[in-house]
């Protein structure tokens, strides 16, 4: 039996026989009116009759229909189909069920916008709801990204993280031989990290020293410097217990937790400037109830109010409590000569490429460096 499909042919044995001359070459069926003759033809009828099925059925599974999909259908040997969009619904179950145990919420919000982006993205170029993985090629995946930027208006760092989920998703087909080719190998994202933006000592300073008769913008002021002289997230400030600040190597307080990103450890000395504000907090009765080092308020409260601080300070730039972050890795600790590497440990970092997004060199970093370098020149 021959299946033909756009000139690729499959072939595969019927297991039956017929002596040459009582065979119809032409109408592919036994001479005669005997028994035999209405047996063979009777069961050949009935493979022709299950390939239209077969036929059928990959046309409504929006399966690809060749030569070798349908010997497979018909043989049942083929492979399991795998939908592309099942496989990331999947995907976020998991991640729902793990939240607070190496997932948290914010990550699966994304996971779900990704899916969502998809799913309409596929209507749109498909006219249908899910696809075969098979069917994931390169073209897709640039199809995929000018439909984030150009309809989603999406920026380049979002569209990139978008691309990011589903490449998860494809290279978790891969690891389990369900897709023959890698859909990304030609592909390379264009989108470049966006510059951080942070507070000079200037601005540090202004924020500082500026009076506030309200106790909610001071007590958000105070977390906030905190972070910018610790490097701590909004995530870890509002987690961090007192029993976590302890001595360190040099007989200084360091604080002494992990990451709630990453779960990696971090070790910070306590400057100075941070320890006068957990002397501030040390009688606070929320603090001392719960164990917490500071009364850290809702992600949503602490940058409205830092919004309001920034007008009062007269801060032009954004104010959100990730600045604070920011701050830490380039004028508290960079600026001042503080090696990436430890700024990278510092900050909690599992790789040092990451620490160099944060890390901004300034100019007058560049200045000092150069400075040296030209009074070893002078000294030669």
């Amino acid at each position: 039996m021959r299946i033909t499909v756009d000139g690729k042919r499959a072939e595969m044995s019927t297991g039956r026989e017929c002596e040459c001359e009582k065979w119809n070459s032409s109408a592919g069926r036994a001479i005669g009116t005997k028994e035999d003759a209405k047996t063979l033809n009777s069961y050949l009828d009935s493979l022709q009759y299950k390939m239209r099925i077969a036929h059928q059925a990959l046309i409504d599974d929006g399966i690809k229909v060749t030569a070798a999909s349908l010997q497979g259908r018909f043989t049942g040997k083929h492979q399991k189909s795998r939908y592309l969009m099942r496989l990331f619904a999947e995907h976020n179950s998991r991640i729902k069920e793990l939240i607070g145990n190496g997932f948290e919420a914010n990550t699966l919000k994304g996971y779900i916008t990704s899916e969502k982006h998809l799913t309409d993205f596929i209507r749109k170029q498909y006219a249908k709801d899910d696809i075969e993985i098979n069917e994931l090629n390169y073209a897709f995946i640039n199809n995929f990204e000018h439909y984030l930027r150009a309809d989603c208006k999406c920026s380049d760092v979002s569209a990139a993280k978008y691309i990011k989920h589903l490449k998860k998703i494809v290279n978790h087909c891969m690891a389990n031989g369900w897709l023959k080719s890698a859909p990304f190998i030609a592909y390379k994202s264009t989108a470049k990290a966006k510059e951080r933006t942070y507070l000079t000592q200037e601005e540090i300073a202004n924020i500082i020293d500026k009076k506030f008769t309200m106790t909610r913008l001071q007590q958000v002021r105070d977390i906030f410097i905190f972070c910018c002289f610790t490097g701590l997230s909004y995530a870890d400030v509002k987690k961090l217990k007192r029993s976590e600040i302890a001595l360190g190597i040099d007989g200084e307080k360091w604080i002494f937790t992990k990451r709630q990103k990453t779960n990696t450890s971090s070790h910070i000395p306590i400057l100075p400037n941070a320890f006068d504000i957990l002397s501030r907090y040390k009688d606070n009765p929320e603090c001392e109830n719960r164990d917490l080092v500071l009364p850290v308020l809702s992600n949503q409260k602490m940058n409205a109010y830092l919004k309001e601080i920034g007008d009062v300070c007269g801060i032009d730039k954004h104010l959100t409590f990730h600045l604070a972050r920011h701050t830490f890795a380039t004028t508290i600790t960079l600026s001042n000569g503080v090696p990436i590497e430890t700024v990278s440990k510092l900050l909690g970092h599992t790789a040092l490429k990451t620490t160099q997004h944060y890390a901004k060199v300034l100019d007058a970093k560049v200045s000092h460096d150069m400075g040296k370098l030209k009074k070893q020149f002078s000294s030669n």
